[in-house]
């Protein structure tokens, strides 16, 4: 699944942004690799060598969790695929910024205990899907897009 989202996010012209670890982040920057796109991870800690090997570009930051909000301000869509505490944070993050998220199996949160608000723009069951609904949110733009995972 982050497989195909990465090589979706590529074929669109869109440029990858993750935490650029190992697990899912690895499988998206596969993907857009593989498919010739461009990948940016933003780094947990101080050294270049925690990156995943399908990174295009790298960013240390030596701030743990806090470059969660790095990844999360450099992206115009948030698409959470699966994910632990930090994929929440992102959600929440992402939230709180204003920029849509699209939920790709991921957390499930009741609206009931939001406020009545879902945390998602979107919620997606494919990769496929979840690319569709990036384009749908920007239809006729001509500028250049960067779509975290």
């Amino acid at each position: 699944m982050a497989y195909e989202l990465g090589r979706g996010i590529a074929r669109e012209g869109w440029v990858l942004v993750c935490g650029g670890m190992s697990g899912i982040m690895e499988q998206a920057c596969r993907g857009a690799r593989d498919a010739g796109g461009v990948s940016l991870g933003i780094l947990f800690g101080n050294s270049r060598d925690e990156g995943n090997p399908y990174l295009s570009y790298s960013i240390v930051t030596g701030l743990g969790e806090g470059r969660n909000v790095l990844v999360v301000k450099s992206c115009h869509v948030v698409v959470a695929v699966s994910g632990a505490f930090g994929t929440l944070s992102e959600i929440a993050l992402a939230n709180n910024a204003g920029i849509p998220v699209i939920g790709l199996r991921s957390w499930r949160i009741d609206p009931a205990q939001n406020k009545g608000q879902s945390v998602y723009w979107r919620e997606a069951d494919t990769a496929e899907q979840a690319v569709r609904w990036v384009r749908e949110r920007f239809a006729g733009s001509q500028s250049s897009r960067s779509t975290g995972q």
